[in-house]
């Protein structure tokens, strides 16, 4: 197979590469698409860089500068640069929130929301309806411990 041929066959496999990365985002076959559209794009440009071993180089090269400028533009569209949210056991003690299901004493399908982030609720005393305001006064693992304020 001639020089050529293999040129637009790599040119034709970085641009489907391309495609599926931006049909499904998150593969990261946008690098070696990228680097295969280049590589292909050099080859019809100079097919007598095949001969020699100076195409590996150039590959190396491509595929490096392909993987750097991948993560720049990755970097810069990403929807949330927010840091996820983490929370300690005792770090919950004490904030308020607002339950967003009836919170009762006997089960923790209540619902309550807390700085934006949603959690499984009990009370110790007499159940709490949706819409009012409660004070967190024990934390264990994903659920909360509240009362009424």
């Amino acid at each position: 197979m001639d020089i050529i041929a293999i040129g637009w066959i790599l040119i034709v496999i970085g641009v489907l590469m391309l495609l599926i990365e931006a049909f499904n985002p998150g593969f990261f076959i946008a690098v070696p698409g990228t680097t295969l559209i280049i590589i292909g794009i050099i080859s019809l440009l100079f097919p007598e860089l095949f001969d020699t071993s100076l195409i590996i180089v150039i590959g190396i090269i491509v595929a490096l500068l392909s993987a750097g400028i991948s993560v720049m533009i990755y970097s810069r569209i990403a929807t949330d640069s927010r840091s996820p949210f983490t929370a300690s056991k005792d770090s919950l003690i004490g904030k308020t929130g607002i339950a967003t299901k009836e919170i009762s004493a006997d089960s923790i399908s209540g619902k309550v929301t807390i700085e934006n982030v949603d959690w499984s609720a009990t009370t110790q005393g007499r159940s709490i309806p949706a819409g009012k305001k409660v004070k967190v006064i024990h934390s264990e693992g994903v659920h909360v411990t509240v009362e009424e304020i």
